[in-house]
């Protein structure tokens, strides 16, 4: 009996645990919801095997308690038979007859009443078990009940923790990539691309400039115009000498007088 208390105390025990609370305290909380289901799995079949142990002992008591009654009443028919035989007897003037049946019919009634006490006396200790094993049957439905809901909760919980556990992992990268940004090496890289470039056109520049004007000098040096702009000017005008003037003079005397002519 102490033993299927104890068995009744730890089905207690475990339907009032608090799951959040050990979850809690675990490190691992995938290892400790296992553990858990472990547990309860194990607790659950003790709890079987003490409700069926106790199951069977109460239908053994049960059944001890009705032969006890069958057995009393059995008694009691044979009481009343010996003394019905013996009232025979004795009407019939038998008295040796009849006071041996007499002796019969009280045998018989201390068997009855024998049988009577014995099935009373079990009565109680029959209804403590009924209770006891009522209790396990409640206990191991409800055992079965929470580790069905912890077999769920398990499965949810896991799968919450390897989700927030990648979420972790992601997290991680990105803060590294915003600690090493390959987008600023990146920019750095096409900066120097861009100053490459620019020398580049700065060279290039510099020799296209150098050759036209050497070309200038080639074309235009021992002439008296200036290229300027695409453009070829007229040499500016300067004075001549007093012989110019002189011959610029009769020019245009031998053009007026060919003319008055």
């Amino acid at each position: 009996m102490a033993e299927k208390q104890s068995i009744l105390g730890r089905i207690a025990q475990l339907t009032r645990a608090n799951i959040n609370a050990l979850l809690d305290r675990a490190e691992d909380p995938e290892k400790m919801l296992d553990q858990l289901v472990r547990d309860y799995t194990s607790s659950i079949a003790e709890a079987r095997e003490a409700v069926a142990q106790t199951i069977g002992n109460l239908r053994l008591a049960e059944k001890d308690h009705d032969a006890d009654l069958a057995e009393a009443k059995d008694w009691g028919n044979k009481a009343l038979a010996a003394s019905t035989k013996a009232d025979q007897l004795r009407a019939g003037g038998d008295e040796a007859g009849a006071d041996k049946w007499d002796s019969l019919a009280k045998i018989a009634i201390t068997k009855q009443i024998a049988a009577e006490n014995e099935a009373k006396s079990a009565e109680p200790m029959i209804d403590s078990q009924r209770q006891v094993v009522e209790q396990l049957k409640t206990g191991l439905t409800q055992m079965e009940a929470r580790l069905g809901d912890l077999k769920s909760r398990r499965d949810a919980l896991v799968a919450r923790q390897k989700s927030a556990q990648a979420q972790v992992k992601v997290q991680g990268a990105i803060r590294s990539i915003n600690v090493m940004d390959p987008t600023s090496e990146l920019a750095r890289y096409e900066d120097q691309v861009r100053r490459i470039e620019a020398q580049a056109e700065g060279q290039a520049e510099l020799a296209g400039t150098s050759l036209e004007a050497q070309f200038r000098h080639d074309r235009g040096g021992g002439s008296s115009g200036r290229a300027q702009g695409g453009r070829l000017l007229r040499p500016a005008f300067r004075p001549g000498t007093g012989a110019d003037h002189r011959r610029r003079g009769r020019r245009r005397l031998c053009r007026s007088q060919g003319a008055g002519r």
